[in-house]
């Protein structure tokens, strides 16, 4: 009887072992990206915009305080997340309108590759020309006409990547939307970085306006999930490309345009946390792939969030690192903005290497938007335009050149409006930051490291 006993255990118990890992959910990721989205939610203390969809997971979540897009332009911020890469290790794809070359690894494919079932809605990587870059489908996934198409046609033995692209709170607005949808203009409070007028409050709330546009459609997510019985299986990834569509804000390496909201939630697994931690949304990548348990490329200049979301404090990053290239043709010649940047907890280094171009763009249009094209045009920019002499301030600051350095004191400055670069009494931090952004632009094989005024991604098409 013994005997008859541990033969079972020896040869019949490794078999339903076996039988049990065979029989355990691999887990899903809808992975949703607003486009233009700066931190405004309840979940962010914002008190006018109402979200609650987003409050809800994020409540039940994990709320990313200090996380920041690698670039604030659509195309190179969404393809660092999908390849958990600078943009300038990207070749084309560190510029707006370019293309992402189908050799450097994104994680979507890599899910398809591992037997996942992935697809995207709206907006994907982009704007730009994935088929140049030898895609077939987007970079983020075909593409489904909605999300229950989707699951739908999804076998039913397979995990599940979905990329939600959402086109709000992207420009542009319809006038008046958002005082007609109860939005008092009074309680809106004014970033510093730009003039508290009546115009620039009601943009405001005409942007808030599609920012909830944006939080019911989370709602309608959520809901299919829950209907499918894949809520407890799923994380759940919110975040944004860059920051909101305003003069210093998106297309600039300021926080204005890089610190955006990120948001994980995943039931029953991620406690509700906030993190105060460094992060850089290059980290998604490998986080996406040690989730769905597929091998990460083993040349990422990223991290993983994995320790994170299992709950495990960790110190993540001394600093991140951001930049950009050409973003809108606006320059004669058809020539860009370069800016590397290092931000701290307590300070942000910009280097820019062309101080001579207009950083919005130039005065006279060009080809796109019209005079100051890096800047989508809006209410708030025309004030600025219009009269230049009463809001010399701002204007001084969004318009007009600036200097080869730029230094700011976070916790003095959080607006980032006064620049210290030239401050004696700041030279030691500035050097010491001006020193580990070249040792990461070294590091990090940056074409800039070797040639700071090299011309490479001027050269490259506006697809």
């Amino acid at each position: 009887m013994i005997k008859k006993a541990l033969f079972f255990l020896f040869f019949a118990l490794p078999f339903f072992s076996v039988l049990a890992q065979n029989t355990i959910k691999k887990p899903n990721i809808l992975f949703i990206v607003a486009d233009d989205w700066s931190k405004h939610a309840g979940i962010y203390g914002d008190k006018v915009v109402r979200t609650p969809n987003i409050d809800r997971l994020g409540k039940n979540g994990l709320i990313f305080d200090q996380a920041f897009c690698s670039a604030a332009s659509c195309s190179p911020s969404r393809a660092s997340i999908l390849t958990g890469k600078h943009p300038h290790q990207i070749a084309e794809g560190g510029n707006l309108w370019g293309s992402l070359p189908v050799s450097i690894p994104n994680f979507v494919s890599l899910i398809e590759a591992s037997g996942g079932f992935v697809g995207s809605e709206r907006k994907g990587w982009g704007p730009g020309n994935f088929k140049i870059g030898g895609y077939q489908d987007n970079p983020a996934g075909k593409n489904f006409k909605n999300f229950e198409e989707f699951l739908g046609e999804k076998p039913k033995d397979k995990p599940f990547f979905y990329w939600f692209g959402s086109m709000d709170p992207h420009r542009d607005y319809v006038k008046g939307t958002g005082e007609q949808a109860g939005l008092d203009p009074q309680k809106v409070k004014v970033p510093g970085f730009l003039p508290d007028t009546d115009v620039v409050r009601k943009d405001i709330l005409d942007y808030y306006f599609e920012v909830e546009r944006f939080d019911s459609n989370v709602g309608k997510l959520i809901a299919t999930l829950e209907s499918k019985g894949e809520l407890e299986n799923t994380l759940i990834v919110i975040t944004s490309d860059n920051g909101m569509p305003f003069p210093r804000a998106k297309a600039t390496c300021y926080d204005s345009g890089t610190n955006i909201p990120l948001i994980m939630h995943w039931q029953g697994k991620i406690k509700p946390a906030r993190s105060s931690e460094l992060i850089s949304l290059i980290d998604l990548a490998p986080t996406v792939l040690d989730v769905m348990g597929i091998q990460k490329p083993i040349d990422l200049p990223s991290k993983s969030l994995i320790n994170l979301i299992n709950g495990r404090p960790i110190a993540h990053r001394n600093a991140v690192f951001v930049e950009r290239e050409r973003h809108a043709n606006v320059r004669k010649g058809n020539l860009g903005f370069p800016i590397r940047g290092i931000r701290t907890k307590d300070f942000l280094y910009l280097r820019n290497f062309e101080p001579n171009r207009f950083p919005a763009g130039d005065p006279q249009k060009w080809v796109a938007v019209g005079p100051y094209g890096d800047i989508d045009d809006s209410p708030s920019k025309q004030l600025l335009m219009a009269d230049t002499l009463t809001y010399d301030f701002f204007v001084s600051r969004t318009l007009k050149k600036r200097g080869a350095e730029e230094l700011y004191d976070l916790k003095k400055d959080p607006d980032q409006l006064y620049n210290l670069a030239n401050e004696k009494r700041y030279a030691q931090q500035k050097n010491k930051l001006k020193k580990d952004l070249e040792a990461w632009m070294k590091q990090t094989k940056d074409p800039r490291a070797a040639n700071p005024n090299t011309n490479l991604w001027d050269q490259y098409p506006y697809y």
